[in-house]
């Protein structure tokens, strides 16, 4: 029952890199955060703080497809053999078009909430892709080994 819910990546709606969707959502929060004030609140002259929330919600969810987008040829082997071991599989469903999704905007309203935050979890961040990229050799290696 519970294997559903956290496991690995291929048939689990979450898995080690919630995590990291969440520190990235952190980054890239702060990202649409600054572009959209920068665009709609100093050039559009732009005042609603709400609608400028929803048009930033929107730029992290086309974010997070784009890459959801990406990511899934790298998985089916696009960009080659090793890259295909290295993702271990294709992501289930939900994982990749709710979940993963939804993290990014859950670190949004974190970086909205917290801003002191996105320095920190833009390191954290670049900490974990250099430790699964560089110490693990695959993908799920860190829910093998715990």
């Amino acid at each position: 029952m519970f294997d559903i819910i956290w496991g690995v990546k291929t048939t689990a709606m979450m898995d080690v890199w919630t995590i990291e969707h969440v520190l990235s959502g952190i980054s890239v929060g702060a990202f649409v955060i600054g572009q959209n004030t920068a665009i709609l609140a100093h050039e559009l002259k732009f005042e609603s703080s709400r609608i400028m929330r929803h048009f930033d919600v929107l730029g992290v969810l086309f974010l997070a497809y784009l890459w959801e987008t990406f990511e899934h040829y790298l998985e089916i082997g696009l960009a080659g053999e090793w890259l295909e071991y290295w993702f271990q599989g294709v992501e289930f469903w939900p994982n990749r078009l709710i979940f993963d999704p939804l993290m990014l905007v859950i670190g949004y309203l974190i970086a909205r909430a917290y801003p002191g935050l996105v320095t920190p979890a833009r390191f954290a961040s670049l900490l974990w892709l250099f430790v699964h990229l560089v110490v693990f050799e695959h993908s799920m290696a860190l829910h093998e080994y715990f």
